[in-house]
């Protein structure tokens, strides 16, 4: 399948999450939220892993590929934690404009850390989801 079905299927429930995140979290503490949250995540993640069959392919994960996993990870949960906690202060709105700018930050790291190019293109737009992210919390 075409990676811009799944990129926007992801947008759509990254946007849920906002929207379902902040009406379950008003009288309940960030970090058992967040937990919560993973441990659906995780079971989820395991049933559809069983049913695929892909638990075989743990022998092919080398220890370099585990440690960025294992980074993804950490910062993955950073990130909820402090999502879960934007959310429960500001408007949902305002809080998920701001996460997104996270594709921002994948554009100065991907060019430090993976070499890639910074086309005028990828300028503008960063420019311009930077400028969209400010108009949404005025």
């Amino acid at each position: 399948m075409n990676w811009i079905f799944f990129a926007l299927f992801s947008a759509i429930t990254a946007a849920l999450v906002a929207i379902f995140g902040k009406m379950g979290i008003d009288h309940v503490d960030i970090t058992l939220a967040t937990t919560i949250r993973v441990i659906i995540m995780a079971l989820l993640l395991i049933m559809i892993s069983i049913l695929s069959g892909k638990f075989q392919l743990l022998n092919t994960i080398d220890n370099k590929a585990l440690g960025y996993i294992f980074l993804a990870g950490i910062s993955g949960a950073l990130s909820w934690l402090a999502y879960f906690l934007a959310l429960k202060l500001g408007p949902a709105s305002g809080v998920a404009a701001l996460d997104r700018l996270s594709v921002v930050f994948v554009l100065i790291f991907s060019i430090l850390f993976l070499a890639e190019e910074l086309t005028l293109f990828k300028l503008l737009g960063a420019i311009l989801i930077t400028i969209g992210a400010i108009l949404m919390i005025l």
